[in-house]
């Protein structure tokens, strides 16, 4: 199984995708048609979240073993530590092993139904995401990333000790980082800095949300933990109630963020989909990461 580190190491810009696991018989069938109309795209990778407490780990755990025996695609499942001992961990990675996925999103993940909750550790559980990465690292030949913060962790009392412990978990073991939404590539590129600042090498990686309505815009600023730049509510809130002119100015907000990242010579995009594959499709399009044969 191809990691997700040698995916970035090759020439050029890529991209990568990430879904929901399914939670009935008719989301499994809107993820597949998804992930088949972005096979042929070749992503550097793709990935299935797992919700809190493990309330979706079934999903996630069949819906990455058919990715990885069903399609060219390279996959890569999250695992969170939230309400899971750590014999139940070793289990979940030894089921991701069996069924040949080498890539695993350490998390220590949110506490269930309140992200800014108190955080109440497993009893015979982890506490930190870092132990989380380290437990994977102990159990076999696997490729880890980790999650960061491009405004700090809502629980960071400033961008300095967010960094530091970013660092420690990336200095744990982890290949790599993903950086949660933000609103300016300016933003992103200001925490690559300050862990590049450290001495740490390993690649941070933007995610990405095309902004296609008001809600999708709304859930990048709830989910970023901070506002959105005047510039851009400027673009988009006057379209609020014209959703088809809303769509295309959206579009064109992501496409501009994304081709600034590529700029500054950023590896890979990571776009969170809802498991849609339209709007992903029309970015990469329009960045030319599309492989001649799709």
């Amino acid at each position: 199984m191809t990691s997700v580190i040698e995916r970035l190491r090759g020439d050029g810009p890529k991209f990568s995708i990430e879904f929901f696991p399914p939670r009935d018989t008719a989301d499994e069938a809107v993820l597949w048609k998804a992930i088949r109309e972005l096979e042929p795209y070749d992503p550097a990778y793709m990935s299935i979240t797992y919700g809190a407490g493990g309330s979706s780990r079934d999903g996630t755990v069949r819906s990455i073993a058919r990715v990885a025996t069903e399609t060219t695609l390279v996959p890569m499942a999250h695992l969170t530590a939230v309400n899971h001992s750590v014999a139940e961990l070793r289990n979940v990675i030894g089921w991701y092993a069996s069924v040949g996925v080498r890539n695993i999103l350490a998390l220590r993940g949110d506490p269930p139904g309140d992200v800014y909750g108190e955080w109440i550790p497993h009893p015979e559980g982890l506490t930190y995401a870092e132990e989380l990465v380290q437990l994977v690292r102990e159990l076999g030949d696997f490729c880890v990333g980790v999650s960061a913060y491009t405004y700090g962790h809502p629980r960071s009392s400033d961008l300095e000790s967010d960094t530091k412990y970013l660092v420690r978990k990336l200095r744990a073991g982890a290949d790599f980082a993903i950086a949660q939404l933000f609103h300016d590539p300016e933003d992103f590129l200001r925490l690559r800095d300050r862990v590049a600042a450290t001495g740490c090498d390993v690649p941070v990686l933007p995610g990405v949300m095309p902004l296609t309505t008001m809600r999708t815009l709304q859930t990048t600023i709830k989910l970023s933990g901070a506002p959105a730049p005047r510039k851009v509510l400027d673009r988009l809130e006057p379209l609020a109630d014209d959703p088809k002119a809303f769509r295309a100015a959206g579009i064109d907000v992501t496409t501009e963020l994304c081709e600034k990242l590529l700029a500054e010579g950023v590896p890979n995009l990571h776009f969170y989909t809802f498991n849609r594959s339209k709007a992903t499709r029309e970015v990469i399009a329009r960045l030319g990461l599309v492989p001649a044969r799709a």
